[in-house]
């Protein structure tokens, strides 16, 4: 199968990739790096070449009200290549939770971007993926001040990277779900508590402050990005993972 990965030059594309071709894919990576730009569309039709799936792993740039017109631009710019291009299957990596969350500008986006898919002229797959477990180490330094950390009891179910990206190699090379997906890890955690066990593993002796207020998931209703009862759960806990 021949598959092109937007973004396969990132850091979950980039894995995707390398899974893929392991199984024997045709793969095209396509990033900045490539000479790709998804926002003025240069280079996309040649990305797309002879392609009969392509797997959208890109990120915005901020997490500002700026991420709107970015997915919006750039999903635009690859719904119309992909029409005139003939794929027959188009993949959309996206995040567990985030219609459920209004409040999120970042999140609000990625509810349009999904939308621009689903009313697009292809048929689609969504897969919506918790937070990455190689994440968690940078969401504890967005809120850390010196020896303190402070973090919300919004509560998360980290997946590994590998089993998300096993997740999304094995909607791109099937048929079109025109539907969602969710993946998640096995395990559930107050993210006051999640940082209080990543630190003391990293041997940091930051402290945790409970505080409802900090942070990116200080909007996040408690329940509003763990898995749906119907989510593929991986293997990995983070527990294992951190050791």
């Amino acid at each position: 199968m021949k598959i092109a990965v937007i973004g396969g030059t990132g850091f979950v594309g980039s894995r995707l990739v390398d899974r893929l071709r392991a199984a024997d894919h045709e793969v095209a990576a396509h990033g900045r790096s490539s000479g790709l730009d998804l926002q003025s569309g240069e280079g996309l039709q040649e990305a797309l070449g002879s392609a009969d799936v392509v797997v959208d792993t890109i990120d915005a740039p901020g997490f500002d009200e700026t991420a709107s017109e970015f997915f919006h631009v750039t999903m635009e710019n690859l719904l119309q290549a992909a029409e005139r291009a003939g794929i027959g299957h188009i993949v959309l990596l996206s995040i567990v939770g985030i219609d459920r969350v209004p409040d999120v500008a970042y999140y609000r986006a990625k509810v349009l971007q999904e939308v621009l898919v689903v009313e697009g002229p292809i048929p689609y797959s969504i897969v919506r993926a918790t937070q990455f477990m190689e994440f968690i180490d940078k969401i504890v330094g967005w809120t850390s001040d010196g020896s303190t950390v402070r973090l919300p009891t919004t509560r998360l179910q980290p997946v590994a990277v590998a089993e998300a990206v096993d997740t999304l190699a094995d909607v791109a090379t099937g048929p079109p779900l025109n539907g969602t997906i969710s993946v998640a890890g096995p395990d559930v955690f107050p993210l006051d508590e999640l940082g209080r066990l990543t630190l003391r593993v990293r041997d940091d002796r930051r402290s945790v402050v409970t505080d409802e207020s900090a942070g990116l998931f200080a909007a996040d209703p408690t329940e509003a990005i763990i898995a749906p009862a119907d989510a593929r759960i991986g293997s990995i806990r983070y527990t294992d993972w951190l050791g």
